[in-house]
């Protein structure tokens, strides 16, 4: 399986780049997020791949990151979310606005998306609640997931973890910093942990930021 191609960009177009890699030209299939963020034809560009092999078909999904592309799986796992939704999905809203959303339970975020309807956009915000907590805001690094994914098994729910976090990022806190003493509160807490909770508990530890 591919899992990461570093190489040049050939030519792009909508939903798609063809990066050259030694002479071999990838079709690859990319959200309009990380579409924006490519560089200029034949310049060096990088993206995380997933790979979906079928019997009639070898499609490669590319990534502006390891957090996008982490999304990306989560959201497939979804009925009626294939590859090409999530694809948009990703293509209107950045992983911490998805988990935002999430956490808000905020529907019509969702349905911005291309292809998302109702019914979908309340799959999504109903089954991954408690899964988007082991991506927990995005690029914060696999050490402090795995953190969060030990801390609230302790009894404090995922979502309730990143809702705490997401709100200490919106004001300004560096997003490890925010997990960090959120998930520190969380197993201090444990099944008493609320949202205003870890946040008051989150700005006690972190300090004044300005305000």
């Amino acid at each position: 399986m591919i899992a990461k191609l570093s190489g040049t960009l050939d030519s792009s177009g909508e939903g798609w780049a063809v990066i050259d890699v030694g002479g071999v030209g990838y079709l690859v299939f990319c959200s309009n997020r990380t579409l924006s963020k490519f560089p200029g034809v034949g310049e060096a560009v990088r993206v995380f791949v997933e790979t979906h092999v079928r019997e009639d078909q070898f499609h490669l999904y590319g990534f502006i990151d390891s957090v996008e592309r982490d999304w990306y799986r989560l959201l497939i796992t979804v009925q009626g979310v294939g590859a090409k939704v999530g694809l948009a999905i990703l293509g209107v809203l950045s992983p911490d606005q998805i988990m935002q959303a999430i956490a808000a339970q905020d529907k019509a975020a969702i349905t911005r998306a291309n292809g998302v309807g109702p019914k979908v956009a309340t799959r999504i915000l109903t089954e991954l609640k408690e899964k988007a907590g082991a991506i927990a805001l995005g690029s914060v690094g696999t050490t402090l997931s795995a953190e969060v994914s030990e801390k609230t098994t302790a009894g404090t729910s995922p979502a309730v973890t990143m809702e705490a976090a997401s709100a200490l990022v919106n004001l300004g806190y560096g997003r490890s910093e925010a997990l960090s003493v959120v998930t520190q509160a969380a197993a201090a807490f444990g099944d008493d942990a609320t949202v205003d909770k870890l946040i008051k508990q989150g700005l006690k530890e972190l300090g004044p930021k300005g305000f």
